[in-house]
């Protein structure tokens, strides 16, 4: 899954396929005539998996296939893909495929034990103070990714997440240092612009009976910065982004500027106010007084930057001076 905007999302991906494979009846008593497998690796609680077959002895054109999950026949027919229902996490489900080709039996035996995974993507980037949302992947910066497992074992208990052992890949490449015992969380670095990162983690129980496994794509997208009225009494303005035009009506107006997902790991972005194209203040807020009794306008800049290349502008063309208009009335 893509985390873009956090979009939070949570991914919820399930544990691997626990398969133990046995031939039953091959001719010559030599090999497997026929490998059985399922899909998707890390099935979940009450979902499907799908049984697929391969052989490069057997005519699997012309042979039929039986199937058994838990002892009950699911399936008879040609030799193709077959959907398993599964159960609650942890319950596994005991599969015999047995295909008949030219009067001979072949079977082959899995085991299969959802279970419960789910990744959560942590950008490391800024958001307004009680934004509700999750700010996105940032250019230049990092991302927290934490793992969640609940794995159980056939009798429905679960097991100590800190006690399980982590195996953090990304990429493709594992990544020794930050997989062990316990290590539920990685740090991972933002992609390039216009790439992805996948992030993978197995894991898996002391004795190694349970074992399971998710993914997650980050993907990282344009930060930006938003201007908003900061009113002396309701506070900032957050209902309202202000862009465009903006007209001071009092003797003066107070602007905050809210950073989207700019990289925060060494500190928050840096805010440059301009007006009129020259650098007029730095920081997260700015207060403009106009002077003099007639009408005018100017334009206001804003800059957020964190590094070297990660920016975000937003502009504004400001008029001050206007007298209040009258109704028919005078009022």
């Amino acid at each position: 899954m893509r985390f873009g905007l956090f979009t939070t999302f949570v991914i919820a991906v399930l544990l691997p396929v626990v398969v133990g494979a046995q031939s039953l009846g091959d001719l010559g008593g030599i090999g497997s005539s026929f490998t059985l497998s399922a899909a998707p690796q890390y099935p979940t609680p009450y979902s499907k998996a799908t049984l697929s077959f391969l052989s490069s002895s057997l005519d699997l054109i012309n042979a039929t296939v039986t199937v058994t999950a838990n002892g009950k026949r699911i399936y008879k027919g040609s030799v193709q893909p077959v959907a398993v229902t599964l159960g609650r996490g942890g319950s596994v489900v005991n599969v015999t495929a047995t295909i008949s080709s030219g009067g001979v039996n072949y079977s082959q035996t899995l085991s299969i034990q959802p279970q419960e995974v789910s990744l959560i993507a942590e950008p490391i980037s800024s958001a307004p103070p009680l934004y509700p949302g999750k700010p996105l992947v940032p250019f230049e910066g990092s991302v927290r990714v934490v793992a969640v497992a609940n794995l159980k074992n056939a009798s429905g208990a679960s097991l100590e997440p800190t006690a399980l052992a982590y195996s953090w890949t990304v990429d493709g490449v594992q990544i020794a240092n930050s997989s062990g015992i316990g290590k539920e969380a990685i740090m991972v670095a933002s992609p390039l612009q216009y790439r992805e990162r996948t992030v993978s983690v197995a894991v898996m129980s002391t004795d190694g009976s349970l074992i399971g496994g998710a993914s997650l794509s980050l993907s990282p997208l344009e930060p930006s910065v938003q201007m908003y009225e900061n009113d002396p009494l309701l506070g900032i303005l957050y209902d309202h982004a202000l862009s465009d035009r903006y007209t001071i009506t009092g003797a003066e107006s107070t602007l905050y500027a809210a950073p989207f997902s700019l990289p925060t790991t060494s500190g928050a972005p840096l805010i440059r106010w301009f007006l009129n194209g020259a650098l007029a203040q730095t920081g997260s807020s700015i207060t403009l007084r106009p002077t003099g009794s007639g009408e005018g306008s100017a334009s206001l800049s804003l800059v957020a930057s964190a590094g070297a290349y990660t920016t975000a502008t937003a502009n504004l063309s400001l008029s001050f001076g206007a007298k209040p208009g009258f109704n028919f009335f005078g009022l």
